[in-house]
């Protein structure tokens, strides 16, 4: 079976996943280290990501990733990912998925799931930090999770983000953010998505109940929130590795700004139903999964298994 990022798109939405992936945190598999190499391209190094996750009486898939930074200078993606899923117990190809479709929306669900746990119930306003491919997705997951009746969105051109809320279709006031500070100090969550290399998100600008979601950075020298901002929230990850890869982690533990073992994982709150208490800042930092590829990967397949419209 072959599944273009048009046919998901056409029947699927980032908030369809948020259940297969609680269920799959619950449950789990088995997730190898993933592969992380670094290709010369003559600009920005490129990033070549090999992800595999199996359930050994279920699904055997891999995810295929390239992320070319300097895509966005020519107005291309800035991810290409293909998705393959097998049969674990025969190794039969059961189907092959446009992976940048699948990891927007597998990425989106997984913020969103963090945010039930994490983000204050009564939160109404939500910021989302950039106008890349991945902020509509965020912002249609986050608000199947709560009901917010304010949307910021923040980009470094005004132009881009004001392009984007013209195309958003969802319940409640949506509009361009032009004060970055402003913006992260009225909203009850902040969720950012950038290729940052410096902190876009101010410890010094939280206060209050506030729920901080990074999506963005992915290797040690991406940094989307400062050190403040690191050490006065809990903080919680969708992988460990992201203690390691991700900048926004990996130098404030380097630095001893905080500890490793003050961190927990969402698999932990999942498996406890663990939801904070209302109050304080709480900070999810995603490096992604292989473990929500699959889930995401067996969603799909099985939705176009079925009956068809």
């Amino acid at each position: 079976m072959l599944i273009s990022g048009e046919m998901i798109e056409g029947r699927m939405r980032s908030s369809d996943l948020v259940e297969p992936l609680r269920e799959a945190f619950k449950s789990g598999a088995v997730v190898p280290e993933r592969t992380h190499l670094e290709v010369g391209t003559g600009g920005d190094p490129a990033t070549l990501l090999l992800m595999p996750a199996w359930r050994e009486r279920g699904s055997l898939g891999i995810k295929i990733a390239t992320v070319h930074p300097d895509n966005a200078r020519r107005d291309l993606p800035s991810v290409h990912a293909n998705y393959l899923l097998l049969d674990a117990a025969t190794g039969e190809t059961r189907a092959l998925i446009d992976g940048r479709t699948l990891t927007l929306l597998r990425t989106a669900a997984v913020s969103a799931l963090a945010a039930d746990f994490l983000a204050d119930p009564a939160a109404r306003r939500l910021l989302v930090v950039g106008a890349g491919a991945l902020v509509p997705h965020l912002v249609e997951a986050h608000s199947s999770v709560r009901s917010y009746s304010r949307i910021g969105i923040w980009a470094r051109d005004p132009e881009k983000a004001a392009r984007l809320v013209q195309r958003l279709d969802l319940p409640g006031e949506i509009e361009v953010c032009r004060d970055l500070e402003a913006g992260v100090r009225a909203a009850d969550v902040v969720s950012a998505a950038t290729l940052a290399t410096e902190p876009l998100v101010k410890g010094a600008w939280l206060a209050g109940s506030k729920h901080i979601d990074l999506v963005g950075g992915f290797r040690p020298t991406m940094r989307e929130a400062d050190d403040e901002a690191i050490a006065r929230a809990r903080v919680f990850v969708d992988t460990p590795t992201a203690l390691r890869e991700a900048g926004d982690l990996a130098a404030p533990l380097a630095s001893g700004v905080i500890d490793a073992a003050t961190i927990s994982t969402l698999a932990d709150l999942v498996r406890k139903n663990g939801r904070c208490s209302t109050g304080g800042i709480t900070l999810f930092k995603s490096v992604g999964t292989a473990l929500a590829d699959l889930a995401a990967a067996e969603r799909i397949v099985r939705v176009f298994s079925g009956p068809q419209d």
